[in-house]
């Protein structure tokens, strides 16, 4: 069942928004009507500062949606976003779409709008027509390559282009066909592993794979691995990080307004192949729903947030990029003709923390007012001014023996003149705190030459250096103090390192560790990392800059600042108080509730045919009937709830064998309006007979916001591993500033450790008793052990 899919085709503040949208009439045009030169965008005159603050949606004002983001950073010290293929300026007239969007930003809080990378008249035939969603941008051996997916060719393409905002050049087909992979062939990411292996990620509903890539990151190549499968799994997006690759993915709907169950979750490994397991220890390729949550709807108004990307701010912070749904404004109005009906998915980011080792968004979806990245240094600069004002020759000479450098994509860089046999240092004015995390692009274009970040400097014999080094092909870090060396550390690169395109040399030092990498986008994929210790003596505020020896060296986006200071504890998880007897069963005697007159129970359409009190436990047979939109005939066992918020538990012994079996909890107010979180079977998607066991987390109730309004909508969100004995908690809450009704689930296979998923909502329209259901597939016997209701 993807409705979504058929109904919501997916992917399907500055001064100077007004002036770019002026110079933009194609935004007021239809898509097609707009030609190659007025779709052109301004050239960037976006310049640094660093926000205090920033609001979700980021994309406020800018455009009106901007699914699947990702971002880069540019070799002109610039940041750039890219989204699915959409009506992105519907609110300015604009009834068409903007195929792969592109936004553009000097501090990650304010955006502006930069272009597209195709156009109904650059769009290649290949594409027959196909929209263009979910892309990935790196940057690659001098250029970019922006990876997308092309829907209904189901396949994914490649462009590039010498800026981040083109002119792109398609380059085909990346998959085969067949693609080798049991899953729809899209929602792809590339990776580089350390030794500089490519690797691409890619697979939707439901099953996510990867394959080795060529040296150009055009086309996969040799065995494709399958590394994940859930229901409604897609969107991966892979990092590594203390010798774990990370596997970040969403599940459930995208793309069905405030009925989207999106979220992100993730699964790690010791290898780029796998196995990932989640933080239950669950494989990513069992066949159950997992846990390792790390971005849910917690009921501040943003629903379905997932397909992420990530981010990481001057400071070393780490920011998880995604869309989510408003819920007070969910839905586009029918766009191209009224052909198309999407959800508005705009642009969202958080601070992304890791806590024993797995990464979380700090209790969700941000609203109002959050502290903004840091995109400004301490110390360093740009270059793109064509001066070195802010910078000193080493040991306090001038900047005779440097100059500036212009190029189309990176802008302004540095050079030394000449060419020094010892090393010349260019230092920064200003100075950065001891703890710090400094950064430059660098390259090298002679074969004996070596740049450097000067990681930390104080004086012309007291100073902190990351070298690469061409003629050794070699990361080497050097510390001296008094002059004096305290050691070199090599660490070998790729044996096809491109030394002639730039690339990006991050040095954190916190404490005496530093931690040096080497990647093309600074995408938490080195290609050589090294950490070693530091004499304390090394360790003290200063300047920040660039070395050079031989010929041929070069740096830009030279900088310091003050390093992050990491999050070490998680938002407690809500926990549930007293019991409440009135309002709870142990199902303790032979009487089956709802039967006799003073029974606090009563059924919806029941008793369900042979339902039997046996140990200690309400045992019911699935009924082969549903609760689902128009067929409503499954049976409903129901009790009052007791007043203010509280939380239900039950306890479920249940071991289904066919797909759509179900059985689990409910807070019901009619047959098209309740809330439902059961353990379920459900069949995979493009693997024949195969099924999955899910906790599947819903709700079903009416959604006016569509055009036309629909009466009645259902929405799953899947929440952490079932087993056959399940403890499973449904949480109500009154949020009577939205005036609405907020539940969140959460399940345990112990009864001690829980998983805790989203938060569904609906309007405070009628009151919800307490339930249960076993149905849609008739065959296997659930056993519900108890039913406790607590307050809180």
């Amino acid at each position: 069942m993807r409705p979504s899919r058929r109904r919501s085709p997916r992917r399907g503040p500055g001064t100077l928004v007004a002036a770019l949208l002026c110079a933009l009439p194609a935004g007021l045009l239809p898509a097609a009507q707009a030609t190659a030169a007025q779709r052109t965008a301004p050239e960037h005159t976006t310049t640094a500062h660093q926000a205090t603050t920033y609001h979700n949606p980021l994309t406020a004002g800018v455009v009106d949606t901007f699914p699947d983001p990702v971002m880069i950073r540019g070799k002109d010290g610039l940041w750039y976003a890219y989204g699915t293929q959409n009506p992105v300026f519907q609110s300015k007239g604009e009834d068409g779409e903007r195929m792969l969007p592109i936004l553009r930003s000097a501090d990650l809080a304010h955006w502006e709008y930069a272009g597209e990378v195709f156009t109904p008249e650059t769009k290649p035939a290949w594409h027959k027509g196909a929209r263009l969603w979910a892309p990935d941008i790196r940057y690659v051996d001098g250029h970019y390559n922006l990876y997308y997916s092309v829907s209904s060719e189901n396949t994914v393409g490649v462009a590039t282009a010498p800026t981040p905002t083109g002119p792109w050049t398609d380059r085909g087909a990346v998959l085969p066909s067949p693609s080798g992979c049991a899953t729809g062939n899209i929602d792809q990411a590339q990776f580089t592993d350390e030794g500089g292996q490519p690797y691409l990620y890619w697979g939707s509903y439901d099953t996510i794979c990867v394959a080795k890539m060529n040296a150009a990151r055009t086309r996969i190549e040799g065995a494709v691995t399958e590394v994940a499968q859930s229901r409604r799994m897609e969107g991966g997006f892979v990092v590594r990080r203390g010798g774990h690759y990370y596997l970040f993915y969403s599940d459930a709907g995208c793309c069905d307004g405030a009925y989207s169950g999106y979220q992100v979750k993730v699964g790690r490994a010791t290898s780029p192949t796998g196995p990932f397991l989640d933080d239950e220890g669950v494989p990513l390729t069992a066949a159950t729903s997992k846990g390792g949550v790390v971005l849910t709807a917690n009921g501040n108004g943003w629903i379905g947030p997932g397909h992420n990307a990530l981010q990481t701010d001057l400071s070393g912070q780490d920011w998880l990029v995604y869309h989510a749904i408003s819920s007070d404004d969910p839905d586009l109005k029918p766009a191209a003709g009224g052909t198309l009906k999407l959800s508005k998915r705009p642009m969202l980011m958080d601070r992304l923390d890791w806590i024993d080792g797995w990464p979380v968004v700090r209790a969700g979806a941000s609203q109002g007012a959050q502290r903004a990245p840091v995109a400004s240094w301490a110390a360093g600069g740009t270059f793109n001014d064509g001066s070195l004002k802010g910078w000193h020759g080493g040991g306090g000479s001038g900047t005779e023996g440097w100059s500036v450098g212009h190029e189309q994509d990176a802008r302004g860089f540095v050079t030394p003149r000449g060419n020094p046999t010892g090393p010349a240092h260019l230092v920064s004015d200003r100075s950065a705190p001891a703890a710090r995390r400094a950064e430059a692009d660098l390259r090298v274009t002679s074969a004996t030459g070596a740049a450097g970040l000067l990681a930390g400097y104080t004086g012309p014999d007291d100073f902190v250096v990351a070298w690469l080094d061409r003629q050794r092909n070699a990361l080497v870090t050097d510390v001296r103090v008094e002059g004096r060396s305290r050691g070199t550390r090599t660490t070998p690169l790729p044996p096809d390192f491109a030394w002639d395109t730039w690339h990006n040399v991050a040095a954190e030092i916190r404490g005496t560790r530093m931690t040096v990498e080497v990647s093309a986008d600074r995408l938490r994929d080195a290609v050589a990392t090294q950490e070693r210790p530091l004499p304390a003596a090394a360790v003290r505020s200063g300047k920040v800059g660039v070395a050079a020896r031989g010929a041929g060296a070069a740096a830009d986006n030279v900088g310091a600042a003050a390093l992050h200071t990491p999050v070490t504890s998680r938002v407690p998880d809500h926990v549930p108080g007293p019991l409440l007897p009135a309002y709870s069963d142990d199902f303790d005697t032979a009487t089956v509730p709802g039967t006799t007159a003073d029974s606090p129970w009563s059924w919806v359409r029941g008793p369900a045919s042979g339902v039997t009190m046996s140990d200690g436990a309400l045992s019911w047979p699935t009924q082969g009937a549903e609760l689902y939109l128009g067929t409503n005939t499954a049976s409903v066992l129901t009790r009052d709830a007791p007043p203010g918020d509280y939380t239900v538990e039950t306890r479920l012994r249940f071991a289904p064998g066919r797909t759509n079996q179900q059985a689990g909890l409910v807070l019901y107010g009619n047959d098209d309006r309740y809330y439902k979180l059961v353990h379920a079977v459900l069949p995979v998607s493009h693997a024949d007979g195969k099924a999955t066991h899910v906790t599947e987390f819903a709700k079903e109730g009416e959604r006016p916001t569509t055009t036309p309004p629909t009466p009645v909508a259902y929405g799953p969100m899947f929440g952490g591993p079932p087993a056959d004995t399940l403890w499973m908690r449904l949480s109500y809450h009154a949020d009577t500033a939205r005036d609405e009704t907020e539940v969140r689930a959460a399940t345990s296979t112990d009864g001690v450790h829980w998983v805790h998923t989203g938060v569904w909502t609906l309007p405070s329209v009628s009151e919800l008793r307490i339930g249960l259901v076993a149905q849609n597939t008739a065959g296997v016997l659930a056993r519900f052990d108890y039913l406790h209701t607590y307050r809180g």
